[in-house]
C-alpha cells in the first residue's frame, strides 16, 4: 500500500473517474490532474504534490472535492486529499503557459487516448453496434463513396470514440502519409475562436481543407455556435466535394440536435446514419472479460455473469466497475465476490449522473421561467432578460452538478472563467437582497433535482 506503484495506480483510477464523471476536458486534465505526484497515504489522508503554490491553490478551490469524491468511489472509504508544494517536481505535461499559447495542432489518437490504442480488433462487436462497426471499417479501407458522411450516434459510453480512433489507426497503418484530422468538436470550436483572435483564420482553413479524412467527435457541441457552424459548413462542403472521408459522432440523431442549422442537419443526414445501442448480454460478457484481461485481473464466471446481468446500458459503467473491483483487490487483496460486486455496482449506479442531460434540463427549466428560448442563453445576446436568465442558469448548474467553471463556460458558447464567477456571485448577492428572487432560484433547483 505504501509503494509508489500502488499509490500511482490508485490515483490513476481516480483521475479516470474524474474525467468520466465530470466530463473534464483534455486541457483541464493535462494542466491540473495528471501532473500531480502521489507522495504517501497516512490513514485516510492521501498526499499529492504539485510544483507551485498557484497550482495548489487552484486545485484546492476547484478540483479537490471531485478528487476526494472519486477516491471514495475507488477505495470505498472517505479520503481527505492534501496537496503539498514540491518545487523539485518536473512536470511531464505541457505547462500552463505553453498550453495557453500553443498553436492549434492536428491531434492524434495517442494524444487523445494515451491509455490504450483503440483498434477494430479490440472493439467488442454485437447486434447493438454491428452496423456502425462495419461502416467504420469500410471507411478505414477508403470504400465510403456510398455513405459519405458517416454519422454515428448513441448515448455516452457506448464506443463511438473507440470507432473513430480505430478508423484513424487503421488508415495510418494502411496508408502512410495520409492526412487525418481526428478532433473533438469542442477543440475544433476552440481552435477556430483562437484563429479569429490571433488573425490566423487562413491557416485554420488550410489545415482542415487539406485533410484526407476528417473525424469529429461529439459534433452536437457546435450547435448554436453560429460562427463555428458557418465555418464547419464550408469546410464540410469542400471536403465532401473532394470526396474526402468525413465521420461524425453525436449523442443523438442529426434531426434531434437542437439549434443546428437546417443546411448542416441535411448534410449530416445525407450519408449513412448508424446508431450504437446499449450492448446485449453476450456483448456485455465479452466486454467484462476483455477489460479484466487488460488489467490482468482474475474474476470468476459467476461474478462476470452478475455484472453483465445488472449493468445493461453503459459500457463505461461496466468498465468502471471492473476498474474499481481491481483497485479494491490491489489495495486490500479483497476477494472479488458477488457481494463485493453488488456493493461496487450500487456505488457506480447511484453516483453516476449524466451531466450533459442535466445541463440541458437546467437551461430549459430556466428558459421557461424567463419565457425565452433556451438557445438564447447560449448565444451572445445581452438583453437584460436573457442576461439575467443566463446568470441564473450558470448558478443552478454549478449548484446542482458541481461542474468546474471552465466546463460551465463551455456550455454557454465558450464564456471564460471570470464570466462564470461573476454570474454566480451576482445571483448569490441578489438572492440575499431579494427573498422572492431567492424563492424562484430555489424552486428551479428543487424542480431539477426532483425530476432526475
Amino acid at each position: 500500500m505504501d509503494s509508489m506503484t500502488s499509490l500511482s495506480d490508485i490515483y490513476k483510477c481516480v483521475v479516470e473517474n474524474c474525467v468520466k464523471e465530470y466530463d473534464l476536458s483534455d486541457t483541464a486534465r493535462d494542466i491540473w490532474l495528471d501532473p500531480l505526484k502521489p507522495v504517501k497515504m497516512e490513514g485516510n489522508t492521501f498526499v499529492l504534490a504539485t510544483d507551485i503554490e498557484f497550482k495548489r491553490d487552484t486545485l484546492n478551490n476547484l478540483y479537490v472535492p471531485y478528487i476526494e469524491e472519486q477516491f471514495k468511489n475507488v477505495l470505498g472509504v472517505p479520503i481527505k486529499v492534501k496537496i503539498i508544494v514540491d518545487s523539485s517536481i518536473t512536470a511531464d505535461k505541457p505547462s500552463i503557459s505553453n498550453l495557453i499559447n500553443a498553436e492549434p495542432v492536428n491531434e492524434t489518437v495517442g494524444e487523445i487516448n494515451n491509455k490504450i490504442t483503440y483498434t477494430f480488433d479490440n472493439f467488442i462487436v454485437g447486434p447493438s453496434n454491428n452496423l456502425a462497426f462495419v461502416a467504420a471499417k469500410t471507411v478505414a479501407k477508403k470504400q465510403y463513396d456510398k455513405f459519405n458522411p458517416l454519422f454515428i450516434y448513441g448515448d455516452s459510453g457506448l464506443g463511438k470514440t473507440h470507432l473513430l480512433s480505430a478508423i484513424q489507426n487503421e488508415m495510418q497503418k494502411n496508408y502512410p502519409g495520409i492526412n487525418i484530422i481526428y478532433i473533438p468538436a469542442e477543440t475544433f470550436t476552440n481552435e477556430f475562436l483562437h484563429s479569429i483572435s490571433t488573425k490566423t483564420v487562413e491557416q485554420f482553413d488550410e489545415k482542415y481543407r487539406s485533410a484526407d479524412a476528417l473525424l469529429i467527435d461529439d459534433i452536437q457541441f457546435i450547435a448554436g455556435k453560429d460562427q463555428t457552424e458557418e465555418k464547419f459548413f464550408h469546410i464540410f462542403n469542400e471536403l465532401y466535394n473532394q470526396n474526402k472521408a468525413i465521420v461524425l459522432t453525436s449523442d443523438r440523431p442529426a434531426k434531434e440536435i437542437k439549434s443546428i442549422s437546417d443546411r448542416l442537419r441535411t448534410r449530416f443526414s445525407s450519408g449513412l446514419i448508424a446508431d450504437v445501442k446499449p450492448p446485449e448480454y453476450e456483448t456485455r460478457l465479452a466486454i467484462i472479460q476483455r477489460k479484466a484481461e487488460l488489467l490482468n485481473f482474475n474474476i470468476s464466471d459467476e461474478v462476470i455473469d452478475y455484472i453483465a446481468t445488472k449493468l445493461k446500458s453503459n459500457i463505461r459503467q461496466i468498465e468502471g466497475v471492473i476498474t474499481k473491483l481491481n483497485a479494491l483487490y490491489m489495495v486490500s487483496q479483497m476477494k472479488t465476490t458477488i457481494a463485493v460486486a453488488q456493493s461496487v455496482i450500487k456505488d457506480v449506479v447511484t453516483d453516476h449522473q449524466p451531466i450533459p442531460i442535466t445541463v440541458d434540463k437546467i437551461i430549459s427549466e430556466v428558459a421557461k421561467i424567463y419565457n425565452i428560448d433556451p438557445d438564447e442563453m447560449r448565444s451572445q445576446r445581452r438583453t437584460a432578460n436573457i442576461s439575467q436568465a443566463r446568470k441564473v442558469a450558470i448558478y443552478v448548474i454549478q449548484d446542482v452538478t458541481g461542474l468546474p467553471y471552465e466546463a460551465i463556460g463551455q456550455e454557454f458558447n465558450g464564456r471564460d472563467h471570470s464570466t462564470v464567477v461573476y454570474a454566480i456571485k451576482s445571483v448569490k448577492e441578489e438572492m440575499e437582497r431579494d427573498s422572492s428572487f431567492r424563492s424562484v432560484v430555489e424552486d428551479i433547483i428543487k424542480n431539477v433535482k426532483t425530476s432526475q
